[in-house]
């Protein structure tokens, strides 16, 4: 948002710049000499506090980060869900952090219920109609695991049988919606068993 902040600042004064932050930054200390002969210094400075927030706000991303791999490393439990496919940094230690003991939870699909990651049903007679996603739980979670889903389904040679069979009927949405869902299943499973991530466990519900 501030890179976007700065970039439409610089454009209304003329300054088009290239995307991407790289770009940015390469072409900032120009940039602002050039603007500075004919802006007033007090806007020319406010560009370069914004442009030098960056750098800070960098630093403590970094900082950030180097923290959340040492839960990583240090917590067997973070570890242990970071192993399964699509699962980052983020969304290892956010599970952790958000249910607390796992086997609160009866199932797997009980706590992907809970992040919102299955259809909405109604119906009658009998008939019962699938929705959307019902959405709730936590919000956070849910976006990391969809992200994770999705970057899965956009990198792996071999997603797995199931999900080829259901590229092949569904959407790309309900595919990835159905692949985060059994990434949240996976991670109760790994959590509430207390055991390393096995590709082709088949969950069930803890003593």
């Amino acid at each position: 948002m501030q890179i976007n902040s700065l970039r439409g600042l610089l454009t209304e004064y003329g300054e088009v710049m290239s995307k991407g932050r790289a770009a940015l930054d390469r072409a900032i200390p120009t940039v602002l000499a050039r603007i500075s002969e004919r802006l007033p210094a007090v806007l020319v400075d406010t560009m370069r506090e914004q442009w030098n927030g960056l750098a800070k706000l960098d630093e403590q991303i970094a900082t950030i980060e180097r923290r959340m791999r040492e839960w990583v490393k240090h917590d067997p439990a973070v570890k242990a869900i970071s192993e399964i496919p699509g699962v980052g940094l983020l969304t290892a230690t956010a599970p952790v952090a958000t249910m607390g003991d796992a086997k609160v939870f009866r199932s797997g699909r009980e706590f992907a219920a809970w992040a919102g990651l299955v259809p909405r049903q109604s119906g009658s007679g009998g008939k019962v109609n699938l929705h959307g996603i019902s959405k709730r739980g936590d919000t956070y979670l849910r976006t990391l695991l969809i992200h994770g889903a999705r970057a899965v389904l956009s990198h792996a040679k071999d997603a797995g049988t199931w999900i080829e069979e259901m590229r092949r009927r569904r959407p790309a949405n309900v595919v990835i919606v159905a692949l985060a869902s059994k990434m949240a299943r996976m991670i109760w499973a790994v959590l509430a068993h207390d055991r390393p991530y096995q590709r082709d466990y088949v969950s069930r519900k803890p003593a």
